[in-house]
């Protein structure tokens, strides 16, 4: 069930948030909500897997 409720969550994530990779943002230079993002996306997605 918990898996589940990431792999949704990994799909939104994916359509609303933003590729930040695609983008070629320099993480040194990356503004906190992005940094936020990021984390955000990671942890959804490692816990999709």
């Amino acid at each position: 069930m918990k898996k589940q409720l990431f792999k949704i969550l990994a799909r939104i994530n994916k359509i609303v948030f933003p590729s930040f990779s695609k983008k070629g943002l320099d993480m040194s230079k990356a503004k906190k909500w992005q940094l936020a993002i990021i984390g955000w996306r990671y942890f959804t997605t490692k816990n999709s897997l």
